[in-house]
């Protein structure tokens, strides 16, 4: 590892001004994805800038009902909170679901969504990699692939994002907001990942500076009923090969509200919007749920060693929107 310069910031303008001052530092959380790729040489700031003291470990819920959660908090505080528990159940699902209790307890809500691809490539510096190096290659796409993107790649680059929490997030139309040196800014999480695109390199819209500092979720009546599954290789402490997370509004046998979104299937969590149209005003049947899920399904392009993944999300889709209607019909 390479020497770094350390300050602890004060307040969210000190912690701004020492990255606009210093393009090459870097934000510290929990460091648990950031101190890793330092060290084997894939990040390599100059500085880094710790936020963990800074006031944004809250979890509030706002007068139009909204629940603003602070970027710097744990992902074990989030995963436990009432709040999120009672309303968000797949969003507690989702984070406990990812990495190990140790991991949790240091990694932050921030450094979850900005967590970089687990792709073996990306952190062999011995190999060409499009997203580490712009313009060197993809060794993914013709070396191991079986558990990178079936939707939304690119010849450029095949990697999918990492994030559990994201996936649930993202079903629930998180905004996440961030401060520069200019002022304050924020986006849907749906749009805050940037396509892949021939700019894999590109993850996000933030601006150079940036600081997160806390993430919205508005008021969803039907995130209520919601659940998180995730598939992996094995039982703990792995990544997803494949994941969902669902909230359904059944009425009279009928899907009233649907929310749907995937992991590990491209370079962001994946809201599933096409899936999400077929099922609203549908029956709440598995027949209903499977023509959603292939609706959703039919943009995926495997590679020759990941098309597993189309039918895994299938019948993970199928399931998890079966066991809600079965609840919301008790």
């Amino acid at each position: 590892m390479r020497e770094f310069d350390y300050r602890r910031a004060d307040d969210v303008a000190g912690a701004v001004a020492l990255l606009d001052a210093d393009p090459d530092a870097r934000y510290l959380g929990g460091g648990t994805n950031l101190v890793d790729l330092m060290k084997n040489g894939v990040e390599t700031p100059t500085r880094l800038v710790d936020v963990r003291s800074l006031p944004l470990d809250g979890i509030e819920t706002g007068d139009d009902g909204a629940v603003r959660i602070g970027a710097t908090v744990t992902n074990s505080d989030l995963a436990a909170h009432p709040l999120i528990r009672d309303r968000y159940p797949a969003l507690a699902q989702a984070v406990l679901a990812g990495a190990s209790g140790q991991l949790r307890n240091m990694a932050t809500v921030g450094g979850n969504l900005l967590q970089r691809t687990r792709c073996g490539y990306f952190t062999d510096l011995s190999r060409p990699c499009n997203k580490r190096e712009p313009g060197s290659g993809c060794s993914a796409l013709e070396g191991e692939h079986h558990n990178h993107a079936v939707l939304g790649a690119s010849e450029h680059c095949v990697a999918v994002h990492p994030s559990d929490m994201g996936v649930a997030l993202t079903a629930f139309d998180a905004v996440v907001s961030w401060r520069t040196a200019d002022g304050a800014g924020e986006a849907p999480l749906t749009d805050f990942y940037l396509p892949v695109g021939d700019t894999p390199h590109r993850e996000t819209v933030l601006p150079p500076g940036a600081l997160i500092t806390h993430v919205t979720l508005p008021p969803a009546h039907v995130a209520a009923r919601s659940r998180y599954r995730k598939v992996r290789e094995r039982a703990s402490y792995a990544f997803a090969i494949g994941s969902v997370a669902a909230a359904l509004d059944v009425s009279d046998g009928v899907v009233r509200d649907a929310r749907l979104a995937l992991g590990a299937v491209a370079s962001r969590p994946w809201r599933a919007r096409l899936a999400e149209r077929v099922l609203v005003g549908a029956p709440a049947t598995a027949e209903y749920f499977a023509a959603a899920a292939d609706a959703e399904l039919a943009a995926a392009r495997p590679l020759p060693h990941n098309g597993y993944k189309v039918t895994l999300l299938r019948n993970l889709v199928v399931a998890v929107l079966t066991e809600l209607a079965e609840e919301t019909s008790r």
